[in-house]
């Protein structure tokens, strides 16, 4: 028979009560570093965004952008997972709690986050050349520049290979360039779509069509052709600076281009970065919805008692604590694996399908506990909703998530 314990060690460890904010105990599974990352971007939610975000999305702008994008630059927030040129170096797993954190106060700060250090960032520090690093990281990641990401095109966004916007060399050129590239300036043509932090950027990474392939370059925004017109009438992610970009012959020396990667491997591998933040910042938009229910549950009162004591009520609720703590628990085992240098993109798709589908079924649910006031901006849920409906187009739709998956599993490629 096994060997019982010890009631000494059952004394010495005693079962914990039942938490209703973390039912599965998953805040065991990090580390103190891992709770003081997590506490000191929720705090900064806490002071700088949650008592203005009902007001900044309701009049469809993110005041003081630049300003927010300084102090999150304070609390190494921007490009945080990165290591050098100012970064702090976090793990993936801090990284996703930050970006968990981000999005329970707005969808559209986490985007601003992702975009900046996942994308924006990333492609430079991995795919850029050193001098291109030491321009554009370390003021990126002290929030004193901003950058966006240029490859969805007006028509092309779940097939960027299709992508019309194209670079070609002009031998005639008169830019300098101290870099390994060389044969004359690039000059850039072309329109990109639906860029966020696009029209308050320093600098641009866009994506092109070139002889060679498809190709990036580090476009400062102040370059002549450039310009990057704001698109308003959004109904989603409205606290968040979205734009267009068009690119008329915009001229820039040979070295602008990033010299470690041709290809669409270049792009993706960003994007694949980018999701990883996603799987975790969509359950903090549920956790959100989900606590703001669960509060007016236990305080609205019909028929004589709270709500949160019918049956209808509590099925609502624990069908919502299941899929969010499942989907927090998935995103936890997805850092570990990239922290370990394991996580293929394949599984990447798995978290985003998952963990956004499920969100936004959390916020649905919230929005039928709070009835009329879940539409009100008193309380978070519609805003989250909303939000998310863009979370889940932006960077794979599930449809393109579900044909990568299927491909992995069946070894047949549904795209074409």
């Amino acid at each position: 028979m096994p060997a019982q314990p010890s009631s000494a060690s059952s004394a010495a460890s005693p079962v914990p009560p039942f938490d209703p904010g973390d039912p599965l105990g998953l805040d065991d599974l990090l580390s103190d570093e891992d709770r003081a990352v997590r506490d000191t971007v929720r705090q900064w939610t806490a002071d700088r965004v949650l008592p203005h975000i009902a007001e900044w999305y309701e009049a469809g702008e993110l005041p003081g952008i630049r300003e927010l994008a300084r102090e999150l630059g304070s609390i190494g927030a921007l490009g945080m997972s990165l290591t050098g040129y100012g970064c702090a170096g976090a793990s993936a797993v801090q990284y996703g709690l930050a970006c968990l954190e981000l999005e329970a106060a707005d969808s559209g700060i986490r985007s601003l986050v992702s975009v900046q250090g996942s994308l924006a960032m990333y492609a430079i520090w991995r795919f850029g050349s050193e001098e291109q690093k030491q321009q554009w990281l370390p003021r990126m990641a002290a929030g004193e520049v901003i950058g966006c990401f240029g490859l969805t095109e007006p028509d092309h966004g779940s097939d960027p290979a299709g992508m019309r916007t194209y670079a070609k060399r002009d031998a005639g050129g008169t830019s300098r360039s101290s870099g390994a590239e060389s044969g004359g300036d690039w000059v850039l043509t072309g329109r990109k779509m639906w860029i966020t932090n696009g029209s308050v950027a320093g600098v641009a990474v866009v994506w092109a069509r070139t002889d060679e392939g498809i190709r990036g370059f580090v476009v400062p925004t102040d370059a002549p052709g450039f310009a990057a017109p704001e698109i308003k009438h959004k109904w989603s992610l409205r606290a968040s600076v979205t734009s267009e970009l068009v690119l008329d012959e915009v001229r820039l020396p040979a070295d602008a281009v990033l010299p470690g990667v041709i290809g669409l491997r270049g792009p993706l591998g960003c994007l694949s970065h980018a999701r990883y933040g996603i799987v975790w910042g969509s359950m903090g938009a549920a956790r959100a919805s989900f606590e703001a229910a669960l509060d007016y549950a236990k305080t609205r009162e019909q028929f004589g008692k709270p709500i949160g004591g019918f049956q209808l009520t509590q099925a609502k609720l624990a069908d919502m604590a299941v899929e969010l703590h499942k989907g927090i628990l998935l995103a936890h085992h997805l850092g570990l694996r990239m922290d370990a240098g394991r996580l293929r993109p394949e599984q990447i798709s798995f978290g985003k399908l998952n963990n956004v589908r499920e969100a936004i079924e959390i916020c649905r649910t919230a929005r039928t506990i709070l009835g009329a006031n879940g539409i009100s901006l008193e309380y978070p849920v519609m805003r989250h909703a909303t939000n998310l409906e863009s979370v889940l187009t932006y960077e794979g739709t599930v449809e393109m998530h579900q044909l990568v998956l299927g491909k992995a599993l069946t070894g047949l490629d549904a795209f074409r």
